[in-house]
């Protein structure tokens, strides 16, 4: 998630916009630390800024993780988007629905561009056609990619994140876990 963000932010961010990445060993590691995490940054938080915690769903109930997100939020005393329903807050919490190779499978266009082999008609395909809702998606999107010829030894995900983030068009990408993240991202640093 890291490389991606990196290779696709700051081709959407406004110029005036900064950001600075965070990674944890681990979604687990992340859960473990982010109240206290949370509760540091709250110390000092100029009120322009806004933290965004985006993690996998993996095989985690979903509402389950969300609330753990959102009450790591309320008790490091930070106003969460969900908490004021709105893009006033200090807090996005979103969840990436099932992992970030999702992503990937919802903007078909730009792991094209990354990998010009790849049949350009996959996403027409029953099975990709609602990227959120495809299993083992990254050992998917690796079988995928290893029949066109990539990666036969096993998919490099930091170079797939660099090489698909440097194309990933937030205006085609059909993942609703993508679109709920960008939505909240555009309303919070318009």
């Amino acid at each position: 998630m890291e490389t991606f963000l990196n290779s696709w932010l700051p081709r959407f961010l406004p110029g005036s916009c900064t950001f600075n990445i965070h990674s944890h060993q681990g979604k687990q590691a992340l859960l473990r630390k982010l109240e206290g995490r949370l509760k540091g940054y709250a110390s000092f938080l100029p009120t322009h800024y806004c933290i965004v915690v985006i993690v996998d769903m993996d095989q985690d109930n979903c509402k389950q993780l969300k609330d753990t997100l959102e009450n790591a939020c309320g008790q490091a005393g930070l106003c969460s988007r969900k908490a004021t329903g709105s893009s006033q807050c200090q807090v996005v919490t979103r969840i990436v629905i099932e992992e970030l190779e999702a992503w990937y499978f919802g903007d078909w266009p730009a792991v094209c561009k990354a990998f010009p082999r790849v049949s350009e008609k996959i996403s027409e395909r029953r099975l990709y056609r609602n990227p959120d809702a495809i299993g083992n998606t990254w050992e998917t999107f690796e079988r995928v990619l290893q029949r066109s010829g990539y990666f036969k030894q096993g998919l490099p995900k930091v170079q797939a994140a660099t090489a698909i983030g440097k194309h990933i068009n937030p205006e085609r990408n059909r993942s609703p876990s993508f679109q709920a993240f960008w939505q909240a991202l555009t309303e919070t640093v318009s």
